[in-house]
């Protein structure tokens, strides 16, 4: 096992997608505890260190499904990667896309939901024990902006539902897989909206004043302490890689 004084050497990995998807207060969260982060684009040709040359990996968001390996074969690194870090107990956490690839890498199927869930929409946290995710209990308003949903891997638990998607969150050993994007504040949905792509997904889904309506759910998030209790959960995440 690694030593602390080694863990404290070891970034931890970031893997990113696209360019507006990145760790935003994760990232933040993981600085302020001493961590140094190590950010890699494998689709764009970036190379996956080893897993002993990190001390955890965050694996974020994207618009490609986990099994667009022909057009993206990078994927399947990923999900190769993840396969072996968790299986080693690397603590991993992924987001929407993350989340997904972790549940691939554990053999759970991953679909097309019935439609696309996007904007600021209430979860259930199931696990209220949970060190990383019960900071949310009992209950969190969260932005969706996800169209692929997951089964619950074989042995995993079960961490929150939403009332379109019954798998929102689970934990397998040291990895949290969550659908649903904590890391999401003011800045990041502005900068969302800047995004052509995203912001015709937006439009598509929540109608013509679907700008209007994820602004005022981020600032109605930060009313309510959300942004208080997410940056909690990526605080435990960042406790517990120091800890190993």
């Amino acid at each position: 096992m690694s030593s602390r004084r080694e863990v404290f050497a070891n970034p931890v990995l970031v893997v990113q997608h696209v360019p507006w998807e990145g760790p935003h207060r994760i990232g933040q969260a993981l600085e302020r505890a001493g961590l140094t982060i190590d950010v890699r684009f494998p689709l764009r040709g970036d190379s996956l260190p080893p897993r002993s040359e990190v001390s955890a990996a965050v694996f974020m968001g994207g618009p490609m499904n986990v099994d667009e390996t022909e057009r993206y074969p990078a994927l399947g690194v990923e999900r190769a990667w993840l396969t072996d870090a968790i299986g080693c107990d690397l603590p991993v956490l992924g987001v929407c896309l993350g989340a997904q690839l972790i549940a691939r890498a554990l053999g759970a199927e991953v679909r097309p939901g019935a439609q696309a869930e996007i904007g600021w929409r209430d979860i259930a946290v199931i696990e209220g024990t949970d060190p990383v995710l019960g900071r949310l209990a009992p209950d969190a308003n969260v932005l969706h902006w996800h169209g692929d949903v997951f089964d619950l891997p074989p042995g995993a638990t079960h961490l929150a539902s939403s009332a379109a998607t019954e798998v929102q969150a689970f934990r397998a050993r040291n990895a949290w897989a969550l659908l649903f994007h904590p890391e999401a504040d003011a800045e990041l949905v502005d900068a969302w909206l800047s995004e052509p792509t995203m912001a015709a997904e937006a439009r598509a889904a929540l109608g013509a004043d679907f700008a209007e309506s994820l602004r005022e759910g981020a600032h109605l998030a930060r009313a309510r302490d959300l942004t208080a209790s997410s940056d909690a959960a990526f605080e435990a995440f960042a406790e517990l890689v120091l800890a190993r």
